[in-house]
């Protein structure tokens, strides 16, 4: 990122002035033609291209051409001095694709949706990141700001392209913007008023290829920070925790299990504040209904970001009472003769299926599998062995899944050509007070578009199971 920011410094560059700029932008998801419309609109000459064929994109694309935008799919075009003035990868866009790297050979640009918003963003902006809890947090915190009285817009990884809507809020306003280590390896400036690391443990290793990679990625999120503004890191994930010394701005811990003298933390089961050396107690932990110890986390730094912004533990309180979580995360779904469903499709790594089996007691029935991004399945292994009564695999990992269970002595393993045949096998191999959980601790890209999809036909098949179970 060092070459990127000196491009800018040596050419003046200005995304303030962008009519009449040459840009290419990578990756025809969500995130691209939002981008690519916003550039549009600015007067830019945008070029949109995928490597993907057409056919293969569900959406109307062919909307953007009434828009100015040029169209270029099934293989990235050429480029060359002069032909763009800014390249922009989509999250999903890796820095080693050919046109990316070859911007950064010809030094031209390179930056992604995420810097683009904050450079035209008005509204203070409260960043989350982490491999695991960002949704959870984010929704959370959303709510605490929406409750405090502040026209607040919660987008970013979270599903809205961020932005799409930035330049709605103005300096009074609140932006709450989940955010990504693809999304963050791509900024320049990018400077949040609160930036919130909640935990940082093997993911995306296929991409950043080590952890140190991977974390270099994530600490973008306070790079830029001055003493004014804060970071909130977790105090007991020791990784996250070892950062507080690079970092520029005010830092403020959380921690389930520490006594801190500064920050947010649990004291005789309740979650505390403790602040200019004066103690603010916010809630019974009892009182949260977002299962698991994971979910106590989430809820922490919630309230750490919203005391960093002045909301007071009233609000806090009552905020943290009535949230019930958020889809794909934990999400119960039904209980049919006694079992009862639950959708966690979001758990895409081990850690998360890991802090997801933890949060029960009941005997689990674990549907698992998908694309592995680069994991080690044995400490989840270990746990199913120790939780899980059956567990069904499917996907392209479900090979290595299933070795890692058995070297760790595990039993009861089906396997699954399909996500509604699995569902099946789980429902036969569960007894009632079991819980069926669909936690696949691997992406979802080898059978479905995303982990909400994949969610999604879950919901729908349980629902359509249990209305037939009613009706029997």
């Amino acid at each position: 990122m060092v070459w990127v920011e000196n491009v800018f410094q040596e050419r003046g560059y200005c995304l303030l002035k962008l009519s009449g700029e040459k840009v290419l932008v990578i990756g025809a998801g969500k995130s691209g033609v939002a981008a690519s419309r916003f550039l549009a609109h600015k007067g830019a000459k945008v070029e949109l291209t995928d490597i993907k064929d057409r056919s293969e994109f569900d959406s109307d694309l062919d909307t953007l051409l009434a828009e100015g935008i040029k169209l270029s799919f099934g293989s990235y075009p050429c480029v060359e001095p002069e032909k763009y003035t800014l390249v922009m990868p989509s999250p999903g866009v890796p820095l080693t694709a050919p046109p990316v790297r070859r911007a950064r050979e010809l030094q031209i640009p390179v930056i992604g949706e995420l810097e683009l918003a904050y450079r035209f963003a008005h509204a203070p902006i409260v960043a989350i990141t982490g491999t695991n809890g960002k949704t959870t947090t984010t929704a959370l915190a959303g709510q605490i700001f929406k409750n405090a009285g502040f026209h607040t817009l919660v987008a970013g990884n979270i599903g809205i392209p961020l932005v799409e809507e930035v330049e709605k809020y103005r300096a009074g306003d609140l932006i709450i913007a989940e955010v990504s280590s693809f999304q963050l390896e791509t900024t320049v400036d990018f400077k949040p008023r609160v930036g919130i690391i909640l935990n940082i443990t093997p993911d995306h290793l296929d991409r950043h290829l080590t952890m140190e990679g991977y974390t270099m990625a994530k600490v973008r999120i306070f790079a830029n920070q001055n003493p004014q503004e804060y970071c909130i890191l977790n105090f007991d994930d020791q990784r996250t925790k070892n950062l507080a010394a690079a970092c520029p701005g005010t830092v403020m811990f959380f921690s389930r299990t520490h006594t801190l003298q500064r920050g947010v933390f649990v004291q005789d089961n309740r979650i505390v504040v403790r602040w200019k050396e004066k103690l603010f107690p916010v809630l019974p932990v009892g009182e949260l209904r977002i299962p698991g110890a994971h979910n106590l986390e989430n809820a922490l730094a919630a309230v750490a970001c919203g005391w960093a912004q002045g909301i007071g533990a009233d609000v806090l309180a009552r905020v943290l009472r009535d949230f019930t979580g958020v889809a794909h995360r934990l999400e119960f779904v039904a209980e049919i003769e006694g079992v009862r469903y639950v959708n966690d499709s979001k758990g895409t790594n081990p850690d998360a299926s890991i802090k997801a089996l933890q949060a029960y007691k009941e005997p689990v029935i674990l549907i698992a599998g998908g694309r592995n991004k680069g994991s080690d399945f044995t400490a989840l292994a270990r746990l199913i062995k120790e939780k899980v009564r059956a567990v069904v695999l499917l996907g392209e990992s479900a090979g290595e899944i299933e070795r890692a269970v058995r070297a760790a002595g595990g039993t009861g393993i089906f396997r699954s050509r399909e996500l509604k045949e699995a569902i099946l096998l789980a429902r036969q191999a569960a007894c009632p007070g079991d819980v069926v959980l669909l936690s696949p601790a691997c992406a979802s890209w080898d059978m479905f578009r995303n982990y909400e999809q994949r969610g999604n036909l879950f919901k729908q098949v349980v629902l359509e199971l249990k209305e037939v179970s009613s009706r029997s």
